[in-house]
């Protein structure tokens, strides 16, 4: 744990997660492994372009979340960052996607030492492009948002693994296995 901050929305994650499950609707993308997956432009944290054809030659694991700072998305990208060094040797690179601004990313990426990019989608055209947009349903309210999804990219640009049943505190372990 690096710090007080993390403890909090770690146990909020843990205790939160299986209610999560339960009350909110989600959908599968319309994407299908084997297929290419689709190529965008924006930008990071910093401001830098990310093209995901960047990546060409690359094993790309890249992850949609709904909100920066938040219980079960800082579980979810602090798995990450805690066993970045085993994607690495296994050949990955990681890349968030949500639609906070390059600012919030940068302050998330600063307060949990998030050692990978964080992608700027505030029109949701990403999130739209991977069919992660959608209806959502938490205490009885609907609403659109982001479903938390994963793809496993290969090096060629085609989608190996599609993970939409996301374990915030274990993901790493559903990407390695």
């Amino acid at each position: 744990m690096k710090n007080i901050a993390e403890l909090k929305h770690r146990l909020i994650a843990y205790l939160v997660n299986p209610v999560l499950k339960k009350i909110i609707k989600s959908q599968m993308t319309k994407l299908k492994i084997g297929k290419p997956a689709p190529d965008f432009s924006s930008t990071d944290q910093h401001g830098n372009t990310i093209k995901l054809s960047d990546f060409n030659g690359k094993k790309v694991v890249l992850y949609f979340y709904p909100k920066d700072d938040t219980p079960g998305c800082t579980a979810q990208a602090c798995n990450l960052r805690d066993n970045y060094d085993t994607l690495m040797k296994k050949g990955y690179v990681v890349l968030g996607v949500s639609r906070d601004t390059a600012k919030s990313h940068s302050r998330f990426i600063k307060k949990y030492e998030l050692p990978f990019s964080l992608v700027v989608d505030a029109d949701l055209k990403i999130n739209r492009m991977y069919d992660v947009w959608g209806e959502k349903m938490m205490f009885g309210r609907k609403y659109l948002g982001t479903i938390r999804t994963t793809f496993v990219i290969n090096e060629k640009g085609i989608i190996d693994e599609i993970i939409s049943d996301i374990d915030t505190e274990n993901h790493s372990a559903q990407i390695l296995k």
